[in-house]
């Protein structure tokens, strides 16, 4: 028999030997890389050329175009990730390319990832809008994909691999705008319906803000013979593109020349096409489908796609520089498939199609009407599609491919709650399905969500395709998911040690829940009418500067997040409170105070559709001189009481409230003062049994508040003058009471 002890000891000889072989075999792994690029500018013009409304036409090339391959193989897992000089790929054209790369190198074809740049300066490899397809450049395109990737794998040669990270904020903004209530426009059905869209202008009097977060991050993967010489680098930006003349690679092209140069790294010497192991720079589209290089809310600067290109290249030289390579790291990959609606018109929309393509007989469509018409016939007859979705692990590093244009939140949400540490997306992946907006976006409206080949899925694809993305990151990661949460910070915790009823941090990704932080759980309902996940409070002026401020007294080491307010509101009922009861939250009003009657209510307690009674606390506008530009209180239109403050509120500027109601007596405290803004008495008009409570606008939806909303609480009782300073203090927000000019 053996003694115990000896068997132990045994036991742990074995394991430390079997420990020992693991490390050794890991140790003696061999990771290789491979790049190579293929030009793949036409050979034969004129060629048809698409991303526009209309189609056009080009006869030359002012730059090369290219398509550009990296694979990879950990001894056990071979890959390849390929990105074409194109706006976009359809489908079965990448297919077909992977199939006859597969052919040659065995790499199974769900183990490939081809996209496109998004330049808007390339011969048209699928139809859109009103552009057709070029077929011939289609035919020669195709194998030249398969060209990028066959050569990929043939230059696989032992390699170190490494990735870091930037954040960016100087070279993307979100480029679709909240329009004014009183400034709408019509979409290409007749319908005046636009609240969001893209492009509207430097500092355009007719929007109010962004629809939508920025994703900054500038994400690099890189690539370094053992001997230390630059093989390969695929960066990410969520940018639009820039604009170029045609034909061109557009700042993607300029871009991989630039960076080339500053690593000193061979690659510009080489003949278009030949088997070299030349560097191979690679720049990838990500969520930029709402992103581009304008910032619409400051003065027009245009510095030209050239200098643009070598700004990014530039900054991701010193990402390069920083990172911490690798001989090894394992690599994983998983793809799913996921079948979707497109929102295909209803009869009396076919039938205007169909006369609208009865009057064009052979012609090209020439406005948006007759461009819609014929791509609403095209929805009807092809009413459903295929995605393909991956998601890639390259050590800790984590990838996902998703088709098409999909918005800069949608990269963020799969960002932060990814189980790898560092995370990026490629979109215009394995296929082109156009704009994926997320859901509440489509109730806004604009380019981005009118049915087309552009933007036909139905209106709940993104969400899905989140959950897919999510699922797969959880498959090639073998760890679970992150929640996606903001941590409490000195205002929060002020604000929670008050012991409020109710919480509503607002800093929500989805639709339609607004989670209670109050440990109450009084949840609330968005209604259709908002933006989600915008940047919050902050001492910086409106959505300026273009970086949010973080850490921050709102959410620790995030960004603080709110939500924009555009015709919806914010409901729930609350069974407990009655009378007293407080309200504190935060404000960024967007429209001028002559905008309109009564610029916007901001809280209400009365009966839905009915203003007869309760309790309103609105910003005036032009319907009384007295009121203008300052807070108000109203106590229905059955007694009519007014009171009014004094301080005019600034423009565009963050400005904190407390609302009490104590019997009869109001008093709301403004911007950290312990005097109050207004001050007076008013009956009691809402009916005791009466539960109801609205932010962002009033029970009745008269003139709903037009802006920003942040950090809303909800105490029984009066929050006392000193307490709701206390909590000003804790935001760290210098107090500003500056009129708008």
């Amino acid at each position: 028999m053996t003694r115990p002890g000896v068997f132990n000891r045994a036991i742990g000889l074995a394991c430390l030997l079997i420990a020992g072989a693991a490390a050794h075999a890991a140790d003696s792994r061999v990771l290789r890389g491979g790049a190579h690029r293929v030009d793949i500018t036409p050979t034969n013009y004129p060629v048809r050329v698409n991303a526009m409304f209309t189609e056009r036409s080009a006869t030359n090339a002012v730059d090369r175009l290219f398509v550009r391959a990296l694979a990879l193989d950990d001894g056990s897992t071979r890959l390849v990730l390929a990105v074409v000089d194109t706006c976009m790929v359809a489908r079965d054209l990448i297919d077909r390319a992977k199939q006859e790369a597969h052919q040659v190198t065995g790499i199974p074809t769900d183990k490939m990832l081809v996209s496109a740049t998004h330049t808007h300066s390339a011969p048209s490899a699928m139809g859109c809008l009103g552009s057709r397809l070029d077929p011939n450049y289609a035919t020669f395109l195709a194998p030249r994909i398969a060209e990028a990737m066959i050569g990929a794998a043939r230059n696989l040669e032992p390699a170190r691999i490494g990735w870091g990270s930037m954040e960016d904020w100087d070279h993307t903004f979100n480029r679709r705008w909240i329009r004014r209530p009183d400034r709408m426009l019509t979409d290409p059905f007749g319908n005046r319906n636009v609240r969001a869209h893209m492009h509207p202008g430097y500092q355009s009097p007719d929007a109010v803000g962004p629809s939508g977060p920025v994703d900054p991050g500038l994400s690099v993967l890189a690539l370094k013979s053992l001997d230390g010489r630059p093989l390969a680098l695929l960066a990410n930006y969520s940018q639009h593109y820039y604009g170029s003349p045609l034909l061109s690679a557009d700042y993607y092209g300029r871009f991989c020349t630039t960076v080339a140069s500053l690593l000193g790294a061979s690659g510009s010497g080489h003949p278009p096409g030949t088997m070299t192991n030349e560097f191979v720079a690679i720049m990838s589209q990500g969520t930029s489908g709402d992103l581009m290089w304008m910032d619409y809310g400051a003065p027009a600067v245009d510095v030209g796609y050239d200098a643009y290109g070598k700004a990014i290249a530039d900054r991701v030289a010193k990402v390069w520089r920083g990172i911490e390579f690798h001989d090894w790291t394992p690599l994983r990959m998983a793809e799913r498939t996921l079948a979707f609606n497109y929102r295909a018109p209803d009869e009396a929309r076919l039938a205007w199609a169909r006369n609208m393509a009865r009057s064009l007989g052979d012609r090209l469509p020439a406005t948006q009407p007759e461009i819609y018409a014929l791509e609403s016939l095209y929805l009807h007859e092809r009413p459903r599609t295929e995605l393909k979705l991956q998601a890639l692990r390259i050590g800790e590093l984590g990838i996902t491919a998703l088709p098409n244009e999909v918005f800069a939140l949608t990269g963020l949400k799969l960002k932060a709650q990814s189980p790898l540490s560092s995370t990026f997306n490629i979109g215009l992946a394995n296929g082109a399905e156009g704009y994926i907006p997320p859901p509440e976006q489509h109730t806004l409206g604009g380019y981005t969500t009118w049915p087309a080949r552009t933007a036909g899925l139905e209106v709940g694809a993104e969400p899905r395709i989140v959950e897919t993305l999510l699922g797969l990151l959880e498959e090639v990661s073998g760890m679970p998911r992150r929640p996606m949460v903001a941590p409490p910070s000195s205002y929060t915790r002020a604000v929670l040690e008050s012991k409020p009823s109710a919480y509503w941090r607002l800093n929500e990704s989805i639709l339609p829940v607004a989670h209670d932080a109050s440990g109450n759980n009084r949840e609330a309902a968005f209604e259709d009418g908002v933006a989600l996940y915008l940047p919050g409070v902050s001492p910086g002026v409106g959505f300026h500067p273009a970086q949010p401020e973080t850490p921050n007294p709102f959410s620790g080491d995030q960004i603080n997040r709110a939500v924009h307010f555009a015709g919806g509101r914010l409901r729930t009922t609350l069974p407990e409170l009655g009378i007293p009861y407080s309200v504190e939250f935060w404000f960024w009003n967007g429209l001028t105070n002559r905008t309109r009657p009564v610029t916007g209510y901001l809280v209400s307690r009365g009966v839905e559709g009915d203003a007869a009674a309760g309790d309103h606390l609105g910003i005036g506008g032009s319907l009384q001189p007295e009121l203008d530009g300052k807070l108000f209180f109203f106590n229905g239109n059955d007694r009519n009481t007014l009171l009014r403050g004094h301080t005019d509120l600034a423009w565009r500027e963050w400005h904190h409230v407390v609302f009490v109601r104590d019997g009869r007596k109001i008093v709301v405290y403004l911007n950290g003062g312990t005097t109050p803004e207004i001050s007076g008495e008013a009956d009691v008009t809402l009916a005791s049994d009466e539960k109801s409570f609205f932010l962002g606008g009033r029970c009745d939806r008269f003139s709903n508040f037009e802006g920003k909303m942040d950090e809303i609480a909800v105490y029984d009782r009066s929050l006392r003058p000193e307490e709701a300073a206390s909590h000003y203090t804790a935001g760290g927000i210098s107090r500003r009471r500056i009129r708008a000019p």
